[in-house]
């Protein structure tokens, strides 16, 4: 097993892609076969597996997560201003983890996809993110 911590800053809500970090790990472990799981430390940010060749897609998404979770709502949490608790929502649709196999000594995703930290707040600032491996 091999397991290694980063963080990574965000500049506002939206997606970030970071395949590159999560591959330079993978490599960094020196498994050829296995899996990698990914877990993100935060409650208003989460983990998503998307197309990494067309940015209106990212553009999208995230116009279709305000819109479907509007910061305007009746929220009772609101204490650390009105995009926080739409964050957790958001977050909680998405998930904080996801698992990727390794093959031939890289993470196994299909030619269009990418690994993006979906920020969900207006200042999120550094986000941790632990990556962990098992395999041979």
């Amino acid at each position: 097993m091999y397991q290694k911590d980063f963080s990574i800053s965000t500049n506002g809500q939206g997606l970030t892609e970071i395949t590159n970090e999560i591959d330079k790990i993978v490599l960094q472990s020196q498994t050829e076969e296995g899996l990698c799981n990914v877990f993100i430390k935060h409650t208003s940010a989460s983990l998503l597996i998307q197309e990494n060749a067309s940015p209106e897609v990212l553009e999208d998404l995230n116009n279709f997560f305000k819109n479907l979770v509007p910061e305007t709502g009746n929220y009772l949490h609101s204490t650390e201003g009105p995009d926080d608790m739409p964050a957790h929502i958001k977050a909680s649709m998405i998930g904080s983890s996801i698992t990727i196999p390794i093959q031939e000594g890289r993470v196994c995703l299909g030619t269009w996809q990418g690994i993006y930290l979906c920020e969900h707040r207006d200042h999120g600032g550094a986000r941790k993110i632990v990556v962990t491996i098992h395999g041979e």
